[in-house]
């Protein structure tokens, strides 16, 4: 494709660059806009992401097309997927890294604080997707009562933004179905992310939080780190390259490949439902383990904290420019406002019950709940927000407690609520 007479000539891979960083560059600059001390902050890159789909894209099944006066470019949908997938690995493994040096101590010392809120936030949302479906059924009268549940399992999913249970309930829904799951996993995504992100700022905002007393307070419930110690021990360790590149990619191959393994939750076996820690769940496990010993003899497998910083925020821009762009081109097709309410409920009940219970009965410390939180709303995004709101990355050990709890619990309930209504 060439612009301009054949001046300049266009691919749909530079048309997909130019417009990733044109998405970061508006994005950032509406995340700094604040009102009332909240901000959307990185989210603003997620919101110009969705709303650059809406305005250009008109299809998104194996060929993205965007048309520009006279001018039409396409490239697959994976070339988006991509850009998602490698922000998702980059800003995950950057989390169990950082985290990964307190983060079994304290899963140790609150391993049922973090097993029970996951339960209570998960189990809260498929309450309320049950009692969404029955409200379809008997106050509006759905035609078709699978359909209906279908498209309540994918909102869940995407209230929750858990793909997993994304990927659970379209098995679990069979193939005629599919497709209604994915409707509805795309109307609630949006405020799937945004919600917890706007809930984790103003929690703080609401309650007056003294952020200093916050920041010791989580210090204190969390057991010290050991790397340092060990360090010491094995004396100077041999680094592969100077920023750590090297660790962290290994860590980002190996959680890929156990992100991959598949555990079979029917007699149907590997051709059946089976539950998987995808992309997301592999990394962050492998990263936390590379965190936590630091070193394999004396060579170091440990990234500079530099480097970790910078890739955990580019990873976040580049998984909500990738998502944004991909939930922007189906939204307005999909849009039903109901389902959109449905979507809300879904998101905004199990924060404020999970937020209360592990307040006043887990009695956590408000960034402990709120790392928790975000764990167990499975929401990357917001613990983004989190980190910059504390300014602590220590917030990320217990959301990487409650994650894999909470994956597994939501995979779960998605198929449960397929198989009773």
């Amino acid at each position: 494709m060439n612009l301009f007479g054949g001046v300049i000539p266009i691919t749909g891979i530079t048309f997909l660059m130019f417009s990733i960083f044109a998405i970061i560059a508006v994005g950032f600059a509406l995340g700094r806009i604040t009102i009332k001390g909240i901000s959307l902050g990185d989210a603003g890159v997620f919101l110009v992401a969705l709303l650059f789909g809406c305005l250009f894209y008109g299809v998104l099944d194996s060929q993205l097309t965007v048309k520009l006066g006279l001018v039409s470019v396409s490239y697959t949908s994976n070339a988006l997927k991509i850009v998602e997938n490698l922000g998702l690995i980059l800003f995950v493994t950057s989390v169990g890294f950082i985290a990964g040096p307190k983060f079994f101590g304290n899963f140790k010392k609150n391993f049922k604080s973090y097993v029970v809120l996951a339960l209570v936030v998960i189990i809260s949302g498929g309450l309320a997707a049950a009692g969404c479906i029955l409200f379809g059924r008997t106050v509006i009268g759905a035609e078709n009562p699978d359909e209906l549940t279908a498209m309540v399992v994918g909102i869940l999913a995407g209230a929750l933004t858990s793909t997993p249970a994304f990927s659970a309930s379209k098995e679990a829904v069979g193939s005629a179905l599919e497709s209604t799951v994915a409707t509805g996993y795309g109307i609630a995504y949006i405020f799937g992310v945004i919600g917890v992100v706007l809930f984790v700022q103003l929690i703080p905002k609401i309650v007056r939080a003294n952020m200093d007393v916050e920041r010791e307070k989580l210090l204190a419930s969390s057991a010290p780190a050991e790397k340092n110690e060990a360090k010491k021990k094995t004396g100077k360790l041999f680094e592969i390259d100077g920023h750590g590149f090297a660790a962290f990619a290994l860590a980002a191959i190996i959680g890929t490949f156990v992100g991959m393994i598949k555990i079979p939750l029917t007699s149907a076996g590997l051709s059946g439902t089976c539950f998987s820690l995808t992309t997301t769940g592999g990394c962050l496990l492998t990263s936390l383990v590379f965190g936590h010993f630091s070193h394999v003899g004396p060579v170091s497998i440990m990234p500079k904290d530099d480097t970790l910083k910078i890739f955990k925020e580019l990873g976040l821009i580049l998984f909500l420019a990738g998502a944004g762009v991909a939930g922007g081109a189906k939204f307005v097709d999909l849009f039903k406002p109901e389902y959109f309410i449905y979507g809300i409920i879904m998101t905004i009940l199990p924060m404020i019950v999970g937020y209360f219970f592990a307040k006043y009965v887990l009695k956590l410390s408000l960034l402990n709940n709120l790392g928790s939180l975000t764990g167990a709303m499975t929401s990357t995004p917001a613990l983004g927000t989190l980190i910059g709101v504390s300014k602590t990355d220590d917030v990320a050990s217990a959301y990487a407690a409650t994650y894999p709890i909470a994956l597994i619990t939501v995979v779960l309930v998605s198929q449960l609520i397929v198989i009773l209504l």
